[in-house]
């Protein structure tokens, strides 16, 4: 005799637990003040990935005549596409302010205001730029970062993940300087030169 089981509902267990928690704080946002929904829907909610929503706000606020949104974005996918744990990294840099910062109550904050975690995010491409040889596009985005920032990190200095930087106003970081991971800067810190002409001169 044939027979049907009913077996209980499997329980799907997000896959990407941060995502979910932005998507829903914008959610939130919007049904609290509709003025905001145009510019929520943009950055958070129209995109697919929590990578094209940080990438979307990043490009929006480095947006420039020189090098528009567009090339920023262009450039931040091909990162992206040659180094994937940047996935990682940024959902741990986010993490970094939630667990940190006490004026931080929801995951979408760093997404949306926080300068320091889009510096951070911009000296990553940065970075990622300087490695592949083309420098003047990293040193271009050191120089847009501290326009729209206020922070001046070189291109060069190599920093961890999980970085949490509070406020970032005045925050200076050498060509040499080394930041390890789960690390909290807070703002007008400089790792500058110990005054050599060249090699190792910035802190570790």
């Amino acid at each position: 005799m044939n027979s049907i089981t009913i077996a209980r509902p499997s329980i799907v267990q997000p896959v990407d637990p941060i995502w979910r928690s932005v998507r829903d704080e914008a959610m939130e946002a919007v049904n609290r003040d509709p003025l905001l929904a145009a510019f929520l829907y943009s950055t958070i909610l129209n995109q697919e990935s929590l990578e094209e929503a940080v990438i979307h706000r990043l490009a929006e606020r480095l947006d420039h005549q020189d090098i528009g949104s567009d090339l920023i974005r262009q450039t931040f996918n091909a990162m992206l596409a040659d180094d994937p744990d940047w996935s990682t990294t940024v959902r741990v840099d986010i993490k970094a302010y939630y667990d940190r910062d006490p004026a931080c109550d929801r995951f979408i904050m760093p997404v949306l205001y926080f300068k320091g975690f889009h510096a951070i995010q911009t000296h990553r491409l940065a970075h990622w730029l300087w490695n592949q040889g083309r420098r003047d596009f990293a040193l271009y985005l050191q120089s847009r970062s501290s326009s729209v920032f206020q922070t001046d990190i070189n291109p060069a200095a190599r920093i961890g993940k999980g970085i949490f930087v509070d406020h970032a106003t005045g925050l200076v970081v050498g060509e040499t300087a080394v930041i390890e991971d789960d690390v909290s800067i807070l703002h007008g810190v400089t790792l500058g030169g110990t005054g050599k002409a060249g090699g190792d001169r910035h802190p570790k």
